[in-house]
């Protein structure tokens, strides 16, 4: 396989994987229609940085060895499962209370909070580590520099999902002054928190 059919099929499959609903869309869905696009956009740009970093841990062979090694893979899975369970039950006692006059998971109020939390939500589920040693070296053509087309293949992915971040942002102003009733809102706040509980409890009982 050449480089440019790499980079051709990687581009297709990194699309289909952006527009799977997951966590990311989760997220950044309930920032857009609570707090607004640009953090919307703030929260999607740290899952990108999530994503780029656990790209260059793999290209550099750090990623075989947390596939190896059983103590690190969990001591990495039980961290994210505990920060996911964090920020989920933030947002449903936010729900129970109605109280949002501060953001139910931020961590500073400031914009880097924001790209803090969704950076952190990815790097530490070490199944997107695995996700990238499974998937990276299926479009690694022979003869190319590894840690270079590997950042080249994961800058692709960022691109398309920062634009897919950005179109849902986009679909959902329209609606934000619906959605930001105190009704709604507190809906979204339980339903996300949810998903986000349900995530950590099942990578922290999850496998390999």
């Amino acid at each position: 396989m050449d480089p440019v059919h790499a980079i051709a099929g990687f581009t297709v499959a990194a699309a289909l994987l952006v527009i799977t609903p997951g966590l990311d869309t989760a997220l950044v869905l309930r920032t857009a229609a609570v707090e607004g696009p640009r953090r919307a956009m703030q929260a999607g740009l740290g899952t990108v940085l999530g994503c780029l970093t656990w790209a260059l841990i793999v290209s550099l062979g750090l990623g075989a060895l947390l596939a190896a090694s059983q103590i690190a893979y969990d001591a990495l899975r039980v961290a994210g499962a505990l920060y996911m369970c964090w920020l989920g039950l933030r947002m449903i006692v936010a729900a129970i209370r109605g109280d949002h006059a501060a953001p139910a998971f931020a961590l500073t109020g400031g914009p880097r909070s924001w790209v803090w939390r969704g950076f952190l939500t990815n790097i530490l589920n070490p199944k997107v580590g695995a996700f990238y040693v499974s998937l990276l070296p299926l479009f690694i053509p022979p003869h190319v520099n590894v840690v270079g087309f590997s950042l080249l293949l994961a800058s692709i992915l960022s691109i398309e999902g920062l634009l897919w971040f950005w179109m849902l942002a986009s679909l959902v102003t329209p609606l934000a002054n619906w959605i930001r009733r105190r009704s709604v809102t507190r809906v979204l706040d339980g339903v996300t928190g949810g998903v986000l509980v349900a995530a950590g409890a099942g990578l922290f009982l999850g496998r390999r």
